[in-house]
């Protein structure tokens, strides 16, 4: 496992085949990471599918609405809803979409992100500027990369569990 430097603005994801580690960036996007930590708090990201997973592309989660796999999980619905909080507005920068970068998934509304977001499989360099990026994958991006693929997958793979590293 990665070194933890900051375990405050550290995510621990619980994968199927072991931990990803996913250091956040709160001087870039403190609202972003703000909500992954209390979304993450709360528990709403446990068991919560991986509902897009485009191969080459990026596996795009945290419909903590509709695609919780133990309650009510609607592979129909996941990927349109979000979580009770309201919508964050955008905090754009120059850190690019690289492989293992965290982006905020959101409408054709810059400022309509909530709870979804995605993984980068790869350098996702067209998406620079349009999504936010608040998070890096530090470790475990093997276990991202054996994520089912599908839109969505016949058996998608999910968040067994989202800590904070502070917490854990």
């Amino acid at each position: 496992m990665a070194e933890i430097k900051d375990p405050e603005n550290t995510i621990l994801m619980e994968l199927t085949g072991g931990t990803v580690t996913i250091a956040l960036l709160p001087d870039v996007a403190p609202a972003h990471t703000a909500r992954m930590k209390e979304l993450a708090r709360a528990g709403a990201y446990d068991n919560v599918a991986f509902h897009r997973v485009i191969d080459g592309f990026m596996a795009q989660t945290g419909d903590v609405q509709h695609a919780n796999m133990e309650q009510d999980y609607n592979p129909g619905r996941a990927g349109t809803g979000g979580s009770e909080l309201p919508d964050l507005p955008a905090e754009f920068s120059k850190i690019p979409h690289a492989r293992g970068s965290l982006g905020a998934a959101r409408s054709a509304n810059p400022n309509s992100a909530n709870s979804q977001f995605f993984i980068n499989f790869k350098d996702n360099d067209f998406l620079n500027g349009q999504y936010t990026v608040y998070g890096q994958v530090i470790s475990g991006m093997e276990h991202v990369d054996a994520i089912a693929k599908g839109e969505p997958p016949a058996n998608p793979d999910r968040m067994i569990s989202v800590k904070v590293a502070g917490d854990a």
